[in-house]
């Protein structure tokens, strides 16, 4: 007799704790299952527990959730993480990833429908990013249109697969992007920071221009943020020149945040002096930074005082 939704999820939760060995036949069995959310939890499972052997198993499952998805996989449960795991797994065939950057899955919703598989897009660029078989000028070539996706969120992961390439050329592409000012802020921050990362603090200059301290907005923060990430003196010394410039106290704060992130010494003392001095945004910022034992006690010992 076939057992219940109820009866499946709950055998499907023992898996989670059991050894290994114990988990593949049952887990392979799963993925056969018609219920998306059951399959989804397989396959979240199988990456958890490194089940490489069933990788055939979850590409074979894959395009039979993208047929009728509305119907078959409401809300992409399934598909997403089938390719979770098979990212996990380095998954080495292009057209399955290219399917899932192709589907759009526009389910009912309030006042319309929405898609629901932009998620399911970007994990597919990620995944692409990583197959061998494909020339990084062929990669770039299938992420670029992910730059005109009607989802942000697609937009977003579509800089951070061009970043992962890791190229002269990816670089230069996501410089170009960045340079839009009518793009909105989380995808100018991604481009910011593929650049600094790909560059890094040599492209600190670059990112500068994009702080504008007399006229701050969204991707002023989404700069400095994305020039903290070096990590370097010359970002602090930067944030700290655009924190004196600006007069916006939203931007202050932001510029204060970013100098913890910094994670320099002289970040560190020079928010520890604002302390002093009795600024509650120079202590929120420092505190929100998660830093490092020693300047946690130089900050308790500063409230004794």
């Amino acid at each position: 007799m076939a057992r219940s939704f109820d009866e499946e999820l709950a055998a499907l939760e023992i898996l989670r704790d059991a050894l290994p060995a114990e988990t593949e036949a049952p887990l392979r069995k799963a993925l056969t299952n018609r219920n998306n959310f059951i399959v989804a939890k397989a396959a979240k499972l199988i990456a958890q527990h490194n089940h490489r052997s069933l990788t055939p198993v979850l590409a074979e499952a894959f395009p039979r959730f993208l047929t009728d998805g509305v119907k078959t996989d409401p809300q992409c449960w399934a598909k997403d993480a089938i390719v979770k795991a098979l990212s996990a797994f380095e998954y080495q065939e292009p057209d399955l990833f290219l399917a899932g950057m192709r589907h759009i899955q526009l389910e009912p919703s309030f006042g319309g429908s929405t898609d629901s598989a932009g998620p399911l897009r970007g994990l597919c660029a990620m995944g692409l990013v990583q197959c061998r078989s494909l020339s990084n000028t062929q990669v770039l070539t299938h992420l670029l249109p992910l730059f005109a996706d009607k989802e942000l969120s697609v937009r977003v992961n579509g800089a951070r697969a061009i970043e992962q390439i890791g190229t002269d050329t990816a670089s230069l592409l996501l410089r170009l992007r960045g340079e839009l000012a009518s793009d909105e802020p989380e995808l100018l921050g991604a481009c910011y920071s593929g650049v600094l990362h790909l560059e890094g603090p040599s492209a600190i200059p670059w990112a500068a221009k994009f702080l504008r301290p007399l006229a701050p907005d969204d991707a002023s923060a989404e700069a400095a943020f994305a020039i903290a990430e070096t990590r370097t003196e010359a970002a602090f010394t930067l944030l700290k020149s655009t924190w004196k410039q600006t007069r916006d106290p939203d931007f202050r704060g932001t510029c204060l945040t970013a100098i913890a992130l910094t994670r320099q010494e002289g970040a560190y003392n020079f928010l520890l002096e604002e302390i002093a001095e009795g600024s509650r945004t120079a202590r929120e910022a420092l505190e929100n930074s998660a830093p490092p034992p020693e300047i946690l006690a130089r900050m308790a010992a500063m409230k004794k005082a």
